[in-house]
């Protein structure tokens, strides 16, 4: 039935226009207005959601930036393309570690296809516009031009001279931001026949924190209870909820448009709501993220309460060109939950990362995180901790928050759930940590 139904999806569509996947980098899961308990003005996103399907319940591959993207860009699970973390597996102090973590790749294999190679190879122009931290290039991987995209992880600064080897300096005080706004909009506004896939990860709202001090004057009057580092944060949301409205203001209305974060927000700076943890976690403060579809075929107005991941949305993108599916990729298309058209069991969701990161923001103790794995399998969610082979259980829906651990009074679904997880890994080849 599930076939049936995909295939009666896929004859009634017709290929975008256009396909614009935007990137809001370490934006927590509740920033924008339009998510529940939404704290920031996000007008952009808020009308984004009223006109496409908005995702409560979607979640990146990895607690943050690398593997998250990775499998964004592969549609693979972490262990298939090997980066699970940024920089080294093996950070904080040497003597508290107790395991020895598995080598970490830093880029992208070259033999691992990407949605732009896909997509170039149908004939699509295919543009990077902004972060990318998967490699040198993302030439390499089947993107036509490539506009700021290196193998860092952040700006040196937000105003001009950038000190990148690949974005032009523009003139002193020109925003990082809207700079690579108004490289997106050149890009849509090019005379090419092909349809367009533009890739624009905004480096914002990643560190450093800045922004001008008039306009966080103000946002500190209107808010008084904000420390300044808050307020910063608030002017650094606000300008790129603005600059993604510019772009769209270019952007055709049979275009394929998905914006999303790469992973939870940062602890004492964003807001995850009332979920746990932050970024460098694999509680849900630190996987969660917005997650909106706007498009031919989406139905509006549409809040999709359904548990997926990012690693989904390639095949869903290549379903939306009309181009054959890639049998390496781990996700299905959600074509049909955005369609509304079938009720579908999207099986487990998978995470492994089995690095060591220390403490930063509100993380007590030396470490945000010990190697440790973990699957959700409808409202139950368990994370295996590698250190010391304990398990954490919850139950999301009456404990989105996680504070209630059922691996005691739940035996039965907790040694299922740890069942399908480590055959997973087995399944990918998931490299696990050593003992000392």
């Amino acid at each position: 039935m599930l076939i049936s139904a995909l295939l009666s999806i896929a004859s009634t569509m017709s290929a975008p226009a256009d396909m614009v996947i935007v990137v809001i980098d370490d934006m927590g899961w509740a920033d924008p207005s339009c998510m529940p308990d939404g704290r920031h003005q996000t007008p952009t996103l808020d009308m984004l959601a009223t006109s496409g399907a908005l995702f409560t319940h979607a979640t990146a591959n990895g607690p943050n930036c690398a593997p998250s993207r990775a499998c964004l860009m592969t549609g693979q699970w972490t262990p298939r393309h090997g980066i699970f973390t940024v920089g080294p597996a093996k950070q904080g102090k040497a003597q508290l570690r107790t395991l020895n973590p598995p080598r970490n790749r830093t880029s992208l294999p070259k033999t691992t296809r990407t949605i732009a190679e896909h997509l170039q190879d149908a004939g699509w122009r295919t543009a990077h516009v902004g972060k990318w931290h998967l490699g040198n290039d993302p030439l390499d991987h089947g993107f036509d031009s490539n506009i700021a995209g290196t193998a860092k992880g952040h700006p040196k600064s937000y105003t001009a001279p950038y000190s990148n080897p690949k974005l032009p300096d523009g003139p002193d005080g020109e925003h990082l931001t809207d700079r690579l706004a108004d490289e997106a909009i050149a890009l849509l506004q090019k005379d090419d026949e092909r349809p367009l896939f533009l890739y624009l990860p905004f480096f914002a709202v990643h560190t450093p924190l800045q922004a001008n001090r008039d306009e966080v004057d103000q946002v500190l009057e209107a808010n008084p209870d904000w420390t300044r580092r808050q307020a910063v944060y608030d002017c650094m949301v606000r300008r790129t909820d603005a600059a993604l409205g510019r772009v769209l203001e270019h952007v055709s209305d049979d275009a394929l448009v998905m914006v999303m974060s790469d992973h939870g927000g940062v602890g004492r700076l964003a807001n995850n709501g009332v979920l746990k943890g932050c970024k460098g976690q694999l509680y849900e403060g630190g996987l969660r993220t917005p997650l909106i579809i706007s498009g031919p075929g989406v139905d509006e107005g549409r809040v999709i309460n359904t548990p997926v991941s990012l690693h989904e949305l390639a095949p869903t993108m290549l379903a939306a060109a009309g181009a054959p599916a890639d049998p390496a990729h781990d996700g299905r298309s959600l074509w049909p939950l955005l369609k509304g058209d079938v009720d579908v069991h999207r099986g487990p969701q998978y995470w492994h990362f089995p690095a060591y990161l220390p403490a930063a923001g509100a993380v007590d103790g030396p470490w945000r995180s010990t190697p440790v794995s973990a699957i959700r399998i409808g409202d139950f969610k368990l994370l295996e901790f590698h250190e010391t082979n304990q398990c954490e259980l919850y139950d999301l829906h009456h404990d989105p928050g996680e504070t209630e651990n059922l691996a005691d009074t739940q035996p039965v679904v907790r040694d299922a759930m740890r069942t399908l997880l480590r055959s997973w890994r087995e399944d990918t080849g998931a490299r696990m940590p050593a003992p000392l």
